[in-house]
C-alpha cells in the first residue's frame, strides 16, 4: 500500500449524516442523545494509536460542516498600536452555536488531566497542581507521524525518514486526532499574512476551565524550542472570561525577555530610562496604528483586557510573545458565565525535541486520566490509572 501522509490519514469523512442536525443549545445543556458515551449519530471510526489512553471520537457530521462553511464567521481585527503588538482577533471565528456544540463534544470525548508538579525557586520547592485540566496532542519539527500500513501511524525522524529511536523522547508522543487535526488546517489556513505565508502548527494544547475558579496567571508562551517570534492561536469554546495582556517590564528602553510567568513590576522606565508609573488603563480592542515605528516604541504600553466568548480566537504573532505577558484571571460569582466550562485551544509549532518533552511534561505528568461525566456534570477521575507512558 502506498505510503500517505498524516494530513490524507485524517481527512475527514464527507458522508453526509442521515439524521437531523441536532438542536443548538448553550455549553452546559446536554443535547446529543447517548450509548456508552458515544454519539448515535456519530457512526465514523474513532481516532486510535497505541499513544492514546482511550479511542477519540471524529466530529459529528452537524459540527463538521458547520466548521468547513462558516470558518472564519468574521474577518478579524488587527490590534498593532502598542510597542511589540502584532493581534488578529476574530470575534468570533466559529460562529456561536456551532462552538458551543463542538465545546460539548471536545469536553465529552477528550482525555484531560489535573497535572502536578514540582517548582523550585532557590533551595525552595513546592508542589503544584495546575489550576485547570489539560491535554495536548502534537511532536516537534524533528519527528512526524506517517502512515506506512493502514490505519499504522509511526513515528519517524523528519531527516532520515528512520523510526525516532525510543530514547529521543520522555515522554510518548500522540498524534494529533482528526477532531482536531481538521480545526488546526483550518486555523492555519485563515491565519496567512499579507505575504501569503501560511503558519504550521505542530501542536494542540487544550485547556478546560471548569469554572470561574480556574486560571492561567500571566506568562508569555517564547520558550527557544518554539523558535523566534512563534505564532500562536488560541481558541476559546463554551463560557465567556476574561483574556488580560499586559507588556513584560521595561528596563532603559531594553524589555525582559524572559521566559515563563513574569511577575509585573510596580514601577517601569521610559524608554529614556525616567522612572514612570505602570500604566494601569485598558484597551477593550484597536486598530491598526498609522503610527510611525519610532513613535510606537515610545509609547508607554497600556494593559489590554478582552472578553473572550464562545468561537472567538486571539492569534499572536510577530514579537507578541517576546514582550508581552497574558493570563485568564478567576472570575467571581456564582451565577451566569462564572459557572460556564471554558475549553481554550491554542495551536503552535515547536520546533526542537525539548518542546515536546516539555508539552506533555506538564499537560499530561504521570497522575491519573479524567473524562466528563454527563449525569455527574464534573470530570471523574477514570480508575485512578496513570496514563502517561514512558519509553
Amino acid at each position: 500500500m502506498a505510503k500517505r501522509t498524516l494530513d490524507a490519514f485524517f481527512k475527514p469523512s464527507t458522508t453526509p449524516s442521515k439524521r437531523p442536525k441536532a438542536e443548538l443549545t448553550e455549553p452546559n445543556t446536554v443535547s446529543t442523545p447517548k450509548t456508552n458515551n458515544i454519539p448515535i449519530e456519530d457512526t465514523k471510526s474513532p481516532s486510535q494509536h497505541p499513544s492514546y489512553p482511550i479511542p477519540i471520537a471524529q466530529l459529528p457530521s452537524h459540527i463538521e460542516a458547520g466548521l468547513e462553511h462558516a470558518t472564519p464567521a468574521t474577518t478579524p481585527r488587527k490590534l498593532n498600536n502598542q510597542p511589540h503588538l502584532d493581534l488578529l482577533h476574530f470575534q468570533p471565528y466559529i460562529p456561536r452555536p456551532t462552538a458551543n456544540e463542538l465545546f460539548k463534544f471536545l469536553r465529552r470525548e477528550l482525555p484531560f488531566y489535573r497535572v502536578q508538579y514540582t517548582a523550585r525557586r532557590g533551595d525552595t520547592e513546592t508542589q503544584i497542581t495546575t489550576p485547570r485540566w489539560t491535554t495536548v496532542f502534537g511532536i516537534d519539527e524533528t519527528s512526524a507521524f506517517i502512515e506506512q500500513d493502514e490505519n499504522n501511524l509511526v513515528l519517524l525522524d523528519t531527516k532520515t525518514k528512520t523510526p525516532t529511536p525510543k530514547t529521543k523522547y520522555q515522554c510518548t508522543p500522540r498524534p494529533i486526532p482528526a477532531c482536531l487535526d481538521l480545526l488546526r488546517k483550518q486555523v492555519e489556513a485563515a491565519n496567512a499574512d499579507a505575504d501569503n505565508k501560511t503558519p504550521r502548527y505542530n501542536f494542540c494544547l487544550v485547556n478546560y476551565y471548569a469554572d470561574g475558579d480556574d486560571s492561567i496567571a500571566f506568562h508569555s508562551d517564547d520558550e527557544r524550542f518554539l523558535g523566534p517570534e512563534p505564532n500562536i492561536a488560541s481558541l476559546s469554546l463554551g463560557g465567556e472570561r476574561d483574556f488580560l495582556m499586559k507588556h513584560k517590564p521595561l528596563d532603559g528602553g531594553n524589555v525582559n525577555r524572559t521566559g515563563g510567568c513574569v511577575p509585573a513590576a510596580p514601577v517601569m522606565s521610559r524608554p529614556d530610562g525616567t522612572g514612570a508609573t505602570r500604566a494601569s488603563s485598558t484597551v477593550s480592542g484597536g486598530t491598526s496604528s498609522t503610527d510611525s515605528p519610532r513613535s510606537r516604541v515610545a509609547t508607554v504600553p497600556q494593559q489590554i483586557k478582552m472578553k473572550l466568548g464562545s468561537g472567538d480566537m486571539v492569534v499572536m504573532r510577530g514579537a507578541t510573545q517576546s514582550n508581552w505577558l497574558h493570563s485568564i484571571p478567576k472570575r467571581k460569582g456564582r451565577a451566569g458565565e462564572a459557572t460556564r466550562g471554558r475549553i481554550n485551544i491554542t495551536f503552535r509549532r515547536a520546533v526542537v525535541p525539548g518542546g515536546t518533552n516539555n508539552y506533555y511534561h506538564y499537560n499530561v505528568g504521570s497522575g491519573g486520566m479524567y473524562r466528563w461525566d454527563d449525569v455527574a456534570r464534573e470530570m471523574v477521575l477514570q480508575n485512578g490509572k496513570v496514563e502517561r507512558d514512558t519509553q
